[in-house]
């Protein structure tokens, strides 16, 4: 059976960055028209030029006759900026975000705005900015959406459609649900990251330790060297969910301290064979 044709909807995309832009270039291609909202004019102007958007403007005024609004911005900002562009939006107009964080901030969102549905794509780069900004980020990526049981049913199938013609993999759980299993899988490895980043830095051996770090390396510290304003955010926004994933992640590591410490090699081996046997589901396709 073939797909439903795609219905040409105005989207309303909040924060032209490496999210942001990159949706604006897949809905685009979808053929939605998009309307972009950015602090700085330049990113709008740069935004024009590179065919990213059809519209462009700093005043979320602009998007008044939008269907559909993505707010692409940091986390802190995201009630504000909802707050302000209520007063701009017909009763219809469906808003979601992209926030890596749920919880309160759905609860909170939906009483400024009953047709909000959460929403976070599990995708992105090290780079960040319009100029990140790349076709097919979402393409078989896990994208959560984060519905209370009073989201209008309409406004999450108009999300859903949308997510879906990204070619991403659609997740449905309760806000809180989400925020714990981030944090383990997202959130915590940042701070372990920067942790490792740090270990190395402090030790007597760090110039030869950068000398001999090599691909292993690279990608056991690439998120923990990834924009430090997001992982303050993550952190500052999940605190429960993620000291709760700090604390049990200690507790692992006392575990395995105390075998290396006991020169217990053979339950050392058995913790690295389970940690070995148990990788591929979180990895496969990824």
């Amino acid at each position: 059976m073939p797909p439903p044709p795609i219905i040409p909807t105005r989207i309303g995309i909040v924060g032209l960055g490496l999210i942001g832009g990159s949706l604006a270039l897949d809905l685009c291609a979808q053929g939605h028209e998009i309307w972009g909202v950015s602090r700085r004019d330049t990113t709008c102007q740069r935004a024009l030029q590179q065919s990213i958007v059809h519209h462009a403007s700093t005043n979320l005024a602009s998007l008044a006759p939008v269907d559909v609004v993505f707010i692409c911005t940091p986390i802190s900002a995201i009630l504000p900026t909802l707050s302000e562009l209520a007063a701009h939006l017909t009763p219809t107009t469906v808003v979601t975000d992209v926030g890596s964080v749920k919880g309160s901030l759905v609860t909170q969102a939906t009483e400024l705005w009953p047709r909000f549905v959460g929403g976070h794509p599990m995708s992105g780069k090290a780079e960040a900015g319009l100029t990140a900004a790349t076709p097919h980020l979402f393409q078989q990526r896990p994208y959560v959406l984060t519905p209370l049981p009073s989201t209008p049913a309409d406004a999450v199938e108009q999300v859903t459609a949308l997510i879906r013609q990204l070619g991403s993999t659609l997740y449905i759980a309760n806000p809180d649900d989400h925020d714990q299993a981030v944090a383990l899988i997202s959130h915590l490895p940042v701070m372990l990251g920067a942790s490792l980043l740090h270990t190395c830095t402090t030790s007597p051996q760090q110039t030869l330790a950068q000398q001999l770090a090599s691909s292993g390396f690279k990608d056991t510290s690439r998120v923990g060297g990834g924009n430090p304003e997001l992982g303050r955010l993550m952190a500052q926004y999940n605190q429960p969910a993620l000291l709760a994933a700090l604390a049990h992640y200690q507790s692992q590591l006392t575990q395995l301290t105390q075998a290396i410490a006991d020169s217990d090699w053979n339950r050392v081996e058995s913790y690295l064979t389970a940690a070995h046997q148990d990788r591929p589901a979180f990895v496969t396709g990824a």
